[in-house]
């Protein structure tokens, strides 16, 4: 069985220290992921699944790295990994056939956040997850769980998407800026691989403690509802969406209280070609408010 790596941090960086993020966003911890998963060139493989977890600890007052985690995960569902998906991420079939369950990587990685901070149940704002983008709490890490029945740890439910702050103090010109590009503009050099998970990570705690130290608060951006109350919200809209034909003009709501957005599946699947509705609050630049998502009637045709 693959063992976990918990790495020493690098040494301290010669800038000064970064200060401490303000107001609502204060926190003693930022704990910055970006996991990789199983993929192929052109089309998207399901379901996907990661298959890198790394992990990087940034004491907020300071900016300098606590700790570091790392693991490889074994994908059930897929477990040859494409030679696209090897290229791409630089990780071999040999990690992820020595790696461990994901239920396994969210323990070991709880029991390392503990040692290393202490009692992570309660989170009254001790610390928080950071990301770049939405998609490795919103989408990867939580489809992944629900999929496979999988319980994950109450602070991956909320993060910050530091693309955000990066975009109030850089700007984003109208599309969505790349990890390496933002990390270019904000006057730093790129350490390590592309794609490599943890070295992602390490680059954007570095961005991390740049817009800290630029003086840009950091705060929460997207969240989850929990279980039970997202349950009933989506089996208020199923009843809603009985009443509201595919492409009709009667609004349905997301769980932001706004009208959704419309559109056609187009990955191919058992929902290809299905009209569905939306976060209504979606934006190119931070993704969607909430997760709401619901699937309708099928459409004859998309031309």
């Amino acid at each position: 069985m693959f063992t976990p790596t918990f790495l020493a941090p690098p040494p301290p960086p010669r800038r000064k220290s970064a200060p401490r993020a303000r107001g609502e966003g204060e926190f003693d911890h930022f704990v910055v992921i970006d996991f990789e998963a199983t993929c192929e060139k052109g089309r998207r493989i399901y379901p996907q699944e990661i298959i890198e977890f790394p992990s990087v600890l940034i004491d907020a007052a300071t900016g300098r790295v606590v700790s570091e985690f790392r693991t490889y995960v074994r994908p059930r569902h897929h477990p040859r990994l494409t030679d696209f998906c090897r290229e791409l991420t630089g990780i071999a079939q040999s990690d992820v056939d020595a790696g461990v369950g994901l239920d396994d990587a969210l323990r070991l990685h709880d029991e390392w956040l503990r040692e290393a901070i202490g009692d992570v149940d309660k989170n009254d704002g001790r610390f928080a997850v950071v990301t770049w983008g939405d998609a490795d709490c919103r989408t990867m890490l939580e489809q992944e769980c629900r999929f496979k029945g999988i319980e994950k740890p109450a602070y991956f439910d909320r993060w910050v998407d530091l693309r955000v702050a990066f975009e109030a103090a850089f700007g984003g010109g109208g599309r969505r800026v790349k990890l390496h590009e933002a990390v270019a503009k904000a006057g730093l050099q790129w350490s390590g691989r592309p794609h490599c998970g943890l070295d992602d990570a390490r680059n954007t705690a570095r961005l991390l403690v740049e817009l800290m130290r630029r003086g840009m608060p950091i705060s929460i951006t997207g969240s989850l509802l929990p279980p039970a109350v997202l349950r009933q919200h989506e089996q208020q809209q199923q009843q809603q969406m009985l009443l509201v034909p595919c492409g009709g003009a009667a609004a349905v709501c997301c769980y932001c209280g706004v009208a959704s957005m419309g559109g056609v599946m187009e990955m191919p699947g058992s929902t290809e070609r299905r009209c569905f509705y939306g976060c209504g609050n979606w934006t190119p630049a931070s993704g969607a408010t909430c997760p709401f998502l619901l699937v309708g009637g099928i459409v004859a045709s998309l031309y």
